[in-house]
């Protein structure tokens, strides 16, 4: 399994989830309170939830089982994986085949059978997930993190990020309006940018251009910077300002170096973003199973500041102006 959960702080530690997976739990229940209902006729279907935001991650409250917290929605991470710190007593076991990659390597990984879960209307059975230390996270910003919620949960989705009012508007599309579905917020097609993304293995893949060379980016809505493959042609760095070095660190504390900057210009949909904070590292033990390898990380920090939006249907990504 390849993790891009991109977690970088103070000190330089970077990836918790990278290359940490550690234990296997069978959790009951997991089920998210304080729901709100959007505006105008409703159905079981569409509902709202609030977030924090904490740096760039953010935060929904969550219950698995008994322990009610902190989850992380995280675009870059495939499934459900829960925090090693609050399900210590829980039974464990080893999957023989399983295996996590991530910027500093590839390591054994556990997998979860998880009973039941509950995101909002959406519900799911005999879910998969991984148990793993996410420490890092908590010590740098000084919370508490149940756990990580990934793509499997958002695949039949419609997603509105809202920062402004720090809310999440969900609608699980049916199969009858997979191609005519839209939300009332994307009626005017001139407040936002529609952009098209690709799924691979659970992970959104933006594509984009520079230095007239074709690239394939991840989208993670929880990382905590950039990344640019470091083998990438020097012509698309000529842009790149400097700005110091880091080291990246993973399970047992491998190492990886980065170089810190900012590129210049960055185009994505026909939307220029200047002075785009990056890490420059090597990307090749990210490449993912079917042989293809990805060219960088992109935040949605970097993308937008209102709102932004993602339809995995139809496979379409709304920013808005």
């Amino acid at each position: 399994m390849l993790l891009f959960f991109c977690f970088i702080y103070t000190n330089a530690f970077a990836n918790p989830v990278d290359s940490l997976l550690k234990n296997k739990v069978v959790v009951k229940n997991i089920s998210f309170p304080d729901l709100q209902l959007a505006n105008g006729p409703m159905d079981s279907s569409s509902f709202i939830i609030p977030f924090s935001k904490v740096g760039n991650l953010m935060l929904i409250k969550a219950k698995a089982d008994s322990v009610e917290g902190n989850f992380v929605l995280d675009t870059g991470c495939p499934g459900l994986v829960l925090n090693l710190t609050y399900f210590r007593k829980y039974s464990s076991s080893q999957e023989s085949d399983a295996e996590s990659e991530g910027i500093t390597g590839v390591t054994r990984a556990d997998q979860v059978e998880i009973g039941n879960f509950n995101f909002g209307t959406i519900k799911a059975y005999h879910v998969k997930a991984d148990c793993v230390n996410l420490g890092n996270i908590e010590n740098s910003k000084g919370i508490k993190v149940i756990g990580l919620i990934g793509m499997l949960f958002l695949q039949n989705c419609e997603l509105i990020i809202d920062y402004q009012k720090n809310l999440m508007y969900f609608h699980v599309i049916g199969r009858k309006e997979a191609s005519v579905y839209e939300h009332s917020m994307l009626k005017d097609e001139t407040a936002y940018r529609t952009i098209p993304f690709e799924m691979s293995e659970n992970r959104m893949i933006l594509r984009t251009v520079m230095a007239g060379k074709k690239l394939r980016f991840v989208i993670d809505c929880a990382a905590e910077t950039n990344i640019l493959d470091s083998r990438l042609p020097d012509k698309i760095f000529e842009t790149l300002s400097i700005t110091g070095k880091v080291s990246l660190v993973g399970v047992g504390n491998k190492k990886v170096d980065a170089v810190k900057g900012s590129l210049a210009h960055f185009e994505i949909g026909g939307q220029d973003i200047s002075d785009l904070p990056v890490l420059v590292t090597n990307l090749e033990k990210t490449c993912f199973s079917n042989g293809g390898c990805v060219d960088g990380v992109l935040g949605l920090d970097a993308l937008s500041v209102q709102k932004i939006g993602f339809n995995f249907m139809k496979l379409k990504m709304y920013i808005w102006k």
